[in-house]
């Protein structure tokens, strides 16, 4: 008995350590796992797995791809001229799910954050440059959240493509100033996008 409780106790620390998991949702979770048919619980573990075994960042764009390229940087229909700069994947993912855009992503891995002392380093903004500099794209839109740290970071990237011969929109503000993209409704977004003004 104790070994197994060891093991919920293990599960449940770990479900806990998950962003926005508190303790007691953390230990409903792991009794819900608990209580799955042991296919169910094992198909849910191979999940994780599969995810930490075959993802990795697009060489193109930095999105997650099972290959060497996403499935938006291989699909025929987009909009190759158009590219939208994010800071993380779930932004992206919150992009496609508002349906509106059909160009090109840049996943940026970070942002700046001045207030804690995040710069510029360990982002992806050299790739980025390379990409713009080949003149495939006739609009980069920053699509950083609306705060301060989105603020600092679509500034550098505007420095950074300063020169180059591409017209640099931002998102518009119909995103509420100090809230994330993947909380923004699609309404939001799809006004975010219909409403962009040059940076």
């Amino acid at each position: 008995m104790a070994e197994k409780r060891g093991a919920i106790s293990r599960l449940i620390d770990s479900f806990a350590d998950l962003p926005g998991i508190g303790r007691r949702t953390a230990e409903r979770l792991a009794y819900h796992v608990l209580n799955m048919p042991r296919a169910e619980a094992i198909q849910f573990a191979d999940a994780i797995r599969a995810v930490k075994d075959n993802l990795r960042p697009c060489r193109a764009c930095f999105n997650l791809a099972e290959g060497d390229e996403c499935g938006i940087c291989t699909d025929p229909r987009r909009d190759r001229a158009l590219l939208c700069v994010v800071e993380q994947v779930r932004d992206l993912l919150a992009l496609e799910q508002a349906g509106s855009y059909r160009g090109l992503y840049h996943v940026l891995q970070g942002r700046v954050a001045p207030l804690e002392g995040k710069g510029a380093d360990g982002m992806t903004l050299d790739a980025l440059a390379a990409r713009v500099a080949n003149g495939q794209f006739r609009e980069v839109i920053l699509g950083t959240t609306p705060n301060l740290e989105g603020d600092a970071t679509a500034l550098v990237v505007a420095q950074r493509l300063e020169g180059m011969p591409v017209e640099l929109t931002r998102l518009a503000r119909g995103l509420t100033v100090g809230s994330s993209l993947e909380q923004a409704n699609r309404e939001m977004l799809v006004d975010a996008f219909a409403g962009r003004r040059k940076f």
